[in-house]
């Protein structure tokens, strides 16, 4: 699998349209390999949807993210985990080692909100 984070710093970006920054990895037998960085910009959905497909990247991690955005990723294929906070790091081992976000790293208030794409 894997994985894309929008970053801020070392951390899940907040906001999705504050964040320039994706780490990239690969997670197999629950180890991550290949981790790397890409800039992208927020308000060009097409162009992140087309560089995450390049990428084959199966899902996104983000922090909040409006429900146009998350659609339009949704639909090009990119499993989404909105609202999502902490160290980017953590949260890619977390989902290395049990396959899910732990509600730990859910934003206050948030419960863990998964868009999966039609089959």
């Amino acid at each position: 699998m894997k994985i894309a984070i929008t970053t801020w710093g070392n951390r899940v970006s907040p906001v999705f349209d504050a964040a320039q920054t994706l780490l990239i990895a690969d997670i197999e037998n629950q180890n991550i390999h290949n981790k790397k960085y890409e800039s992208f910009q927020p308000d060009d959905i097409i162009a992140l949807a087309a560089l995450l497909n390049r990428e084959k990247v199966t899902a996104l991690v983000c922090g909040a993210i409006s429900e146009t955005y998350a659609a339009r990723l949704v639909e090009n294929r990119i499993r989404m985990f909105a609202f999502v906070t902490g160290n980017a790091m953590d949260i890619l081992d977390c989902l290395a080692r049990h396959n899910i976000i732990k509600p730990a790293f859910m934003m206050p208030g948030c419960t863990p909100i998964t868009k999966m794409p039609l089959a």
